[in-house]
């Protein structure tokens, strides 16, 4: 039903038509490409982008210590694989194929996994039950869960057999380990977020940013990262309250021409894209349609606005910001992400709801310059105080004996 979904779609909705078009031939092509290859493999699934950046210190760290084992990458959204599918970090990248018997025996057969990783939420049945069957290794990172989930509704049956599936889950707070061993898993342990891995190593690697530092020149500067229509129109009412000092770098969740076309009108007159910057423009705005740029572009902020959490979704990453120590504010929708409720309770992180509200708190962090820097050094202390979630993963491998030295 939802591989006819899709295709239905597909006829006029761009994603859809990426996802159909990418699995064409796609079993055919993944036996192919790993016909030759005689070292053992990985098999790491992401849902999308996120989850990729969630597991991608994990893949890359034990890339650099286990060289002798092949690393396959999975994505089901394609949001996520075209975004990486010429990413170096793994020997092969894949869609992955729609769950179903077939196509899960298939793969599997294909592929023929040492052990398997997936990231967060991303459960599939068939895949899961064959691994069981196999006896592969399957192990779920980052994961969080929460009370309202279906795993712990009476409805959940299903849920809670791909759950048991997994070998060892490692889960991002308490909560989840009460949640969890209430069901009669045990094997569970506390590692954490690979996230914060991720963003304090990317935040090591600075990259120079020509376009950025000449729109930045002389300007208090607001960083808005993954935004929807329902951010953009806020933003837009919040550069009219501002004062001309301050300036918006606006990096919307999708890229595509329509959406950057209707961002231009909504900012009409005071904004500039970045495929077009000109470098004695006087736009206020400088819409970022180019992916890729955004954890480095938040190095520029003075604060740093996440887009999402008007959405029913919620907030989307807030870590990529508060890493270098910005302060970070976004909408009201937070609830399901702990590290936004985490963040606003340490201090390094504000929920507003009105660009009038918002204007107040940005002119009262210029005013103030002591709240300020508190909250800039609670953004960043927070993070820092996270990471070290991919060493706990590897270490419970190398004890278990999951992986060997060559």
């Amino acid at each position: 039903m939802y591989a006819l979904a899709v295709r239905i779609a597909s006829v006029v909705h761009p994603k859809a038509r990426l996802f159909v078009s990418g699995r064409k031939g796609l079993l055919k092509h993944i036996r192919y490409s790993l016909i030759n290859e005689r070292r053992p493999r990985i098999w790491m699934h992401c849902a999308s982008l996120g989850e990729f950046e969630q597991g991608r210190p994990l893949l890359e760290d034990m890339r650099r210590k286990y060289p002798h084992y092949a690393f396959v990458l999975t994505f089901f959204s394609p949001s996520g694989y075209e975004a990486r599918k010429d990413y170096t970090g793994a020997d092969y990248i894949f869609y992955l194929p729609l769950d179903g018997p077939y196509n899960a025996a298939r793969f599997l057969k294909f592929v023929q996994p040492h052990m398997a990783i997936f990231v967060k939420y991303e459960l599939w049945y068939f895949y899961l039950s064959r691994l069981v069957a196999g006896n592969v290794p399957t192990i779920l990172i980052s994961a969080i869960f929460r009370r309202d989930q279906p795993f712990f509704k009476w409805y959940g049956a299903l849920h809670r057999r791909m759950l048991n599936s997994f070998s060892h889950i490692f889960v991002q707070n308490q909560e989840s380990i009460q949640l969890l061993q209430k069901m009669g898993i045990v094997d569970v342990a506390l590692a954490g977020d690979t996230r914060f891995d991720r963003v304090t190593e990317a935040a090591q690697a600075t990259v120079s940013l020509p376009v950025a530092q000449n729109f930045c020149k002389g300007a208090k500067i607001l960083v808005a990262g993954s935004t929807w229509p329902d951010d953009e129109d806020f933003l837009q009412k919040l550069m009219q309250l501002l004062p001309a000092q301050w300036k918006l770098i606006l990096v919307p969740h999708e890229v595509d021409e329509v959406h950057v076309q209707n961002i231009e009108q909504k900012f009409e007159g005071i904004c500039i894209k970045w495929s077009s910057w000109q470098e004695h423009s006087a736009a206020r705005v400088l819409i970022v349609d180019k992916i890729g740029l955004l954890l480095q572009l938040y190095s520029y902020a003075d604060v740093a606005w996440i887009g999402g959490a008007f959405n029913t979704d919620g907030v989307h990453n807030v870590l990529e910001a508060a890493v270098w120590g910005r302060p970070v504010a976004f909408g009201p929708v937070y609830d399901k992400f702990l590290e936004a409720k985490e963040l606003i309770a340490a201090g390094g992180a504000v929920c507003v709801t009105t660009p009038e509200a918002f204007k107040h708190q940005l002119l009262g962090w210029k005013k103030d310059q002591y709240s300020y820097a508190y909250a800039c050094k609670a953004s960043r202390d927070y993070v820092l105080s996270k990471a070290g979630a991919t060493k706990l993963i590897i270490d419970h491998f190398v004890a278990k004996k999951l992986l060997s030295v060559s």
